[in-house]
């Protein structure tokens, strides 16, 4: 057996998200059957100092030769960093990414990818360009759960899928738990709902009504929406959306298919945090119907339920209660850790095997979510910073 490909990462900012990520990575993989790909991180960097990148490192145990940074700039021209994790709020993903791509770096860019889809357009032009690789972090996709599911669906076993349903709300109390500074209400940061909660349904959306779609028949969805702003700052704090793909999973494929994608920061999907409310995404087609428990970005089980062959109703009279039972599949899929290793392990094999980017989050399907995003926020008059909406580059924020 070949030796294992190891990856050696750089990591652009010491946040939660950032320290999530960086445990995971150093998780033994053989946790989670991989026997193929290793990860190292060598590097991190804060834009404050040296000193809390460093501290940064050793709460997360990285190994003791690993370079602290208090610059982004001296972490970009790291000779030994192979990939860099860009793991600042996405007001500042086009700026930091582009940075990296400059440099000559690879780049993992959490989501959302970045402000705008222009942003985006530009960030895999350069990427391209560089041949270099690119991707969007959007997690979820990766994990085995995920991928059965998508799995399902192209196999035809639930028929022709016509509808999902997807939610991810926190139930806060806006105003004195996130003020008006917060990044989650800061338009400065590119607060709001949408941005933040709001990729992950739509990402359910995306992974079961167009990326089971054969790749030449996928068109991107009409889209419909309403937003409620919070007064305080006018980030969105409840946002619905409609998607009406006009080729939707199984069947003969000329079906259109429905994709409604809530998120809300005032009402929350599991209202009382103990998954009463049951699935956060509920994908409906015509063999029957998959449930989702949440949370939509880490899910863990998933039930499929059959229909039912109905009779007719001259033997109604007749039918057993057996025939009546529900056919329902429950399955578990446990995660040995917070489950961001799946992407990085993505990341890795599409280096060792000079992929510029990944089949499972490709450039055009990122781009087609933001402009879906744009389209939600001009329908709704949500207009960020031109700061951090502009492409030019560098612009400091």
């Amino acid at each position: 057996m070949s030796s294992p490909h190891t990856v050696r990462w750089g990591i652009l900012a010491t946040g939660g998200i950032a320290q999530t990520f960086t445990k995971d990575l150093l998780i033994d993989p053989s946790t989670r059957n991989v026997s193929d790909i290793k990860h190292t991180v060598v590097a991190a960097a804060s834009s404050s100092s040296a000193d809390r990148a460093r501290k940064f490192l050793e709460d997360c145990k990285c190994p003791s030769d690993a370079a602290a940074y208090g610059s982004y700039e001296e972490l970009v021209n790291d000779k030994n960093v192979d990939i860099i994790y860009v793991a600042t709020p996405h007001s500042h993903h086009y700026q930091n990414t582009m940075l990296c791509l400059e440099a000559g770096k690879n780049v993992l860019c959490e989501k959302s990818f970045t402000v705008n889809a222009a942003q985006t357009k530009k960030l895999i032009e350069t990427a391209k360009a560089k041949k270099l690789f690119l991707m969007e972090a959007l997690w979820t996709r990766y994990f085995p759960l995920s991928k059965q599911i998508r799995k399902y669906i192209e196999d035809g076993k639930l028929g022709a899928v016509h509808r999902v349903i997807a939610d991810l709300s926190f139930g806060q109390d806006v105003e004195n738990a996130w003020g008006t500074e917060h990044r989650m209400v800061n338009m400065e940061l590119a607060g709001g709902a949408l941005l933040d909660l709001g990729i992950y349904p739509i990402t359910w959306c995306f992974q079961t009504l167009y990326h089971t779609v054969p790749a030449a028949s996928r068109k991107p969805p009409n889209v419909a929406s309403s937003v409620s702003k919070y007064a305080k700052t006018g980030a969105d704090e409840n946002t619905s959306i409609i998607l009406t793909f006009p080729s939707g999973p199984g069947g003969d494929g000329s079906h259109q298919a429905h994709g409604i994608a809530l998120t809300s920061f005032r009402v929350a999907t599991d209202v009382d945090g103990h998954n009463t409310a049951k699935p956060a995404i509920r994908i409906h087609g015509t063999k029957g119907e998959i449930q989702v428990d949440g949370p939509a970005y880490r899910p863990t089980h998933y039930r499929i339920i059959h229909k039912n062959e109905p009779t007719s109703r001259a033997n109604s009279h007749e039918e057993n209660s057996e025939d009546k039972r529900p056919n329902v599949e429950e399955h578990e899929c446990e995660i040995p850790g917070h489950g961001m290793f799946w992407e990085a392990d993505e990341c890795g094999r599409c280096l060792r095997d000079g992929k510029l980017q990944s089949d499972g989050m490709t450039h055009e399907e990122s781009l087609v979510i933001m402009d879906t995003m744009d389209q939600v926020r001009k329908q709704n008059g949500l207009v960020y910073p031109e700061k951090i909406e502009t492409t030019e580059y560098p612009v400091e924020l």
